[in-house]
């Protein structure tokens, strides 16, 4: 357990959420995809010095003076984010996903400039032009599907023909509800075929990426990479933009997220984003990627098994999608709230073309990369799907979900939280 003595003493409040939050996750199973845990380091920084300093503009373009070790830090950060992702200019200073995704439209497009993207319910996410978000009052946004639920197969001729029809300026990849790897070489050529940028937001998988246990979108011609810092990545929360090669794009980049979009970044989490990348860089991170992918797989196998539908019908990734109305006869949201009452965390989704609302939709979406920091393997992970089916299967059984929550507090006791990842 972490020691808060200068909280506990001055605001006991405060100490008493965070007493609360530890041992929630220290008793539970986080199966969200896109959460994890940090290193002790990681956590140091992100809570170290540089909270203090005010630090608007890039290193050596500084508006303050005393920039001497932010400067460096932050040349550390991009030097090591640049190594990870095969990149030439990386932007480290947004302060989370979604304001990357905003600071990179605001670099790439004009208002009125279209953007093609994945329709949310097929997995996108909200910040690839769903109507509730602001942006499609700035940006024109035209959606892309798949082609084939049940194998998560995207119709790529369809893409072409959208294309050009409607002339975007990005075509837009990545997702947040998406359990398969997009045909990145199909997708770049056809941005490039219409005079678009190929663009991928990376925020789930960036981990993986970096593991080189997935595909590199860089690798098959894409132009820029948005992208979350924590999920896979095992970062502090955080935002990223990466440029494969242009300094005319690196340069528009830059200038979107300061001054055009944020102030002063935060410095504090830049150093943490910088411990994060050389963890991500050491040896033993390939093999923690690879192990998401294989502890995945267990639980795939395992729902089919039991029948249960996964939408795309299982994973090449950290993430699954389970339609619990159509298998258990329940709504995601009730789901949602049974598993957690035992200890598992995850959350309610929709599915493809769902016909229940959003905030009680039929589907489950959870995933692998907290449970593998923890040191679960794939016979661990079967267990947990077991447990999962379990739970919603009895879920008028007090007794029996009892005894699922003291095997699952056993499990979690047994593969603590690990403090230091290299």
């Amino acid at each position: 357990m972490e020691n808060y003595p200068n909280i506990k003493r001055q605001d006991k409040a405060v100490y008493k959420t965070l007493i609360g939050e530890e041992r929630r996750e220290r008793e539970g199973l986080e199966l969200i995809p896109s959460e994890n845990y940090v290193s002790r380091a990681v956590k140091e920084a992100n809570a170290s010095i540089f909270t203090n300093k005010y630090s608007e503009g890039y290193p050596g373009r500084r508006y303050y003076g005393g920039q001497t070790y932010t400067d460096m830090v932050e040349d550390i950060a991009r030097d090591r984010a640049k190594k990870l992702f095969g990149a030439k200019y990386v932007n480290v200073q947004p302060h989370a996903g979604a304001p990357a995704n905003v600071a990179m439209y605001f670099a790439l497009l004009e208002p009125g400039d279209t953007v093609l993207g994945m329709d949310l319910s097929h997995g996108g996410h909200l910040t690839h032009g769903h109507p509730v978000t602001y942006l499609t009052k700035i940006f024109k946004f035209v959606r892309y599907k798949m082609k084939n639920v049940e194998t998560g197969e995207i119709d790529y001729d369809e893409m072409r023909a959208v294309a050009k029809r409607e002339k975007p300026k990005i075509l837009l990849g990545g997702y947040s509800a998406y359990p398969r790897e997009l045909d990145y070489k199909i997708m770049a050529d056809i941005a490039h075929e219409v005079g678009a940028l190929a663009v991928m937001d990376a925020a789930h998988i960036a981990g993986l990426i970096a593991g080189k246990a997935v595909k590199n979108p860089f690798d098959y011609g894409f132009d820029v990479i948005t992208t979350t810092t924590h999920k896979t990545l095992r970062g502090p929360r955080g935002g990223m933009i990466l440029t494969r090669e242009s300094e005319e794009i690196g340069k528009k980049v830059d200038k979107a997220v300061f001054p055009g979009f944020q102030g002063g970044p935060l410095m504090h989490n830049i150093a943490a984003k910088a411990v994060c990348f050389g963890e991500a860089l050491s040896p033993k991170f390939k093999t923690y990627a690879k192990q998401i992918l294989a502890n995945a797989k267990a639980m795939e196998k395992v729902f089919k098994k039991a029948g249960v539908r996964l939408i795309t019908g299982g994973t090449s990734n950290h993430l699954l999608l389970a339609d619990v109305w159509s298998s258990f006869g329940i709504g995601g949201r009730e789901a949602e709230t049974l598993l957690d009452h035992v200890g598992m965390t995850l959350n309610m989704n929709s599915i493809a073309d769902d016909t229940r609302k959003p905030m009680d939709p039929s589907g489950i979406r959870f995933g692998t990369p907290a449970a593998t920091t923890r040191g679960f393997y794939e016979k661990d992970c079967a267990r947990i799907a077991e447990l999962m089916i379990e739970t919603l299967k009895k879920r008028g059984n007090k007794k029996a979900l009892k005894a699922i929550h003291e095997e699952v507090k056993k499990m979690c006791k047994k593969h603590p939280v690990p403090e230091a990842f290299v």
